[in-house]
């Protein structure tokens, strides 16, 4: 494929994945709004830690085996029903086993992190749930890696958000308290989990459907999903013709160089990966540690919004990932390059603007979630400047470990987590969930910053260009124009934002009259077609 080719790909995915995206934030706002609202300041601090308990030893037991099916299917796609049993089993047997240990452990687990009475219960839901977690997320990589992205975006981003909130409010209504609200989090999960299986049980008729691999042959006619004929007679062989990571070691057969070679990618990967997934709930677990619940659930609900503003990204990243390991696995760094700069452009253009509001507008935000939260004004007002630096430099930590650099990827994860925890230890104590934000948003922006440096040299050329700095700096004035008019007209509450939204739309209707907006748009149209 050509460099334009490819960026009409990366179009494509994109817009499927921006959709799944904002569908994800806005079940997961309603999902906030129903536990804040449903549990009040306690009872969400409580139902937020044994989540973020439940994310931390999902992601830790997955280890990295996710993250390495997206990165290994692009470059050998006609291996990928040899590469599927590689990543589940030690990952499912080993959550199987953590599960077990903290069934056990329940009660002095519940003693240290929860003061709900129903503690014991809802650590031991959190452990049965693990294994069922684990096994969803590897499968639904696989989908994501051999299927057509919108079948993950309507499992991940449709399904699973739409279904938590409808599922809690039905507990509610049924007389349940936080244990039962917990298992309407936990079941849609169980589901995906059904979903992933059958529809990597069902046939593929080419390898295009990655939106990455297009172009580069067919699948066997006998290949019945990554769970196909090879599973009777082990790994079996490469062909003479494979070129990806595997390609060299056809003459062993895949058993072991499939297991040294994506494992020496995945376990650095499986520290990061837990490391991104309690980037939130360590300050979550050290404010209830070190100051109080009530604390712990103003940060946790500040988190979310800070969060919520991620699926932008995030939905961009599921789409373009394979994309990006196939490029760079064939040396093609200039088109891979392409694809990230046009991303983050539109990652800036999307959520910038959204953060600047939320910095500018907390106090109205936060009246949504009850006058309890006003508190944390201030922190989300912190972690929306560091949320800015986050998106600015778009899909760095993705390009990192499409390259193959999981150590390095690591290696920026490590010191973001270690001044985020450092922080928190000094500053949570005196300051509660304001002193938990700033430790967090140091974290994202030292994490940031190494990530970019070694994106850099993974791609070989400059991350921005004068297209991404320009609207970088256009979109960020002229929401602050509006901002301040909003603050001006209507204080920093609701009303204000309101009417920094209205001078927002105004202005983007506005633009259209201008010719080369009305041409840009047109490109976009003709790219997703």
């Amino acid at each position: 494929m050509t460099a334009t080719s490819e960026v009409r790909q990366s179009t494509r995915s994109g817009a499927i994945g921006l959709i799944g995206a904002a569908a994800n934030g806005a079940f997961g706002f309603v999902l906030t709004t129903v536990i804040v609202r449903t549990f009040g300041a306690d009872g969400s601090g409580a139902l937020f830690s044994v989540i973020g308990l439940v994310t931390i030893v999902g992601a830790v037991c997955c280890l990295g085996a996710d993250t390495g099916l997206m990165w290994a299917i692009p470059r050998s796609p006609q291996k990928s029903e040899a590469l599927l049993p590689v990543a589940l089993l030690p990952t499912v047997g080993l959550s199987v086993v953590v599960a077990a240990i903290g069934l056990a452990a329940a009660d002095p687990i519940s003693r240290a992190l929860l003061d709900d009475p129903d503690g014991a219960g809802l650590i031991r839901l959190a452990f049965v749930g693990v294994p069922v977690i684990v096994a969803s997320t590897v499968l639904l990589a696989a989908v994501r890696a051999t299927r057509p992205v919108a079948v993950y975006a309507g499992v991940q981003f449709l399904f699973v958000p739409i279904a938590r909130p409808a599922l809690m409010i039905a507990a509610v209504l049924a007389g349940g308290g936080v244990l039962l609200g917990f298992a309407g989090w936990l079941l849609p999960i169980a589901a995906a989990l059904i979903i992933a299986i059958a529809l990597i049980g069902k046939p593929r008729k080419s390898n295009n459907s990655t939106g990455g691999t297009r172009g580069r042959g067919r699948l066997e006619s006998r290949a019945r999903g990554p769970l196909g004929e090879n599973e009777a007679r082990g790994l079996g062989r490469l062909g003479s013709e494979a070129r990806g990571p595997l390609g060299e070691n056809e003459a062993r057969g895949l058993d072991r160089a499939a297991w040294r070679l994506f494992w020496g990618f995945a376990l650095p990967r499986a520290a990061s990966v837990a490391i991104d997934a309690s980037s939130m709930w360590v300050g979550v677990l050290l404010t209830g540690a070190l100051s109080t619940q009530a604390e712990a659930g103003v940060f946790a609900a500040v988190g979310r919004y800070a969060l919520a503003g991620l699926l932008i990204m995030q939905g961009l990243r599921v789409a373009i990932a394979p994309q990006l390991s196939r490029l760079l696995g064939v040396g093609r760094r200039r088109e891979a390059a392409e694809v990230y700069r046009r991303t983050t452009l539109w990652i800036v253009v999307l959520s910038w603007p959204a953060y600047a509001l939320l910095a500018v507008f907390a106090p109205g935000f936060l009246e949504l979630f009850g006058r309890e939260f006003r508190a944390g004004a201030g922190p989300m007002a912190v972690l929306a400047v560091a949320m800015l630096v986050n998106v600015g430099v778009g899909l760095v930590q993705t390009v990192l470990l499409m390259s193959g650099n999981s150590r390095g990827h690591l290696l920026a994860c490590v010191a973001g987590l270690a001044l985020n925890v450092v922080g928190c230890v000094v500053l949570v104590p005196g300051h509660g969930a304001l002193g938990a934000a700033i430790a967090w948003s140091s974290g994202i922006v030292v994490e940031n910053v190494v990530a970019a440096v070694l994106a850099r040299r993974a791609l070989g050329e400059a991350l921005f260009g004068r297209t991404e700095i320009v609207s970088a700096v256009g979109v960020l004035g002229a929401t602050g124009a509006a901002a301040l008019i909003g603050t001006l007209v209507a204080g920093r509450g609701l009303g204000g934002l309101a009417v920094a939204l209205a001078v927002i739309v105004a202005g983007c209707l506005a633009l259209l009259a201008d010719g080369r907006v009305r041409a840009a748009l047109k490109t976009v149209r003709t790219q997703l077609r």
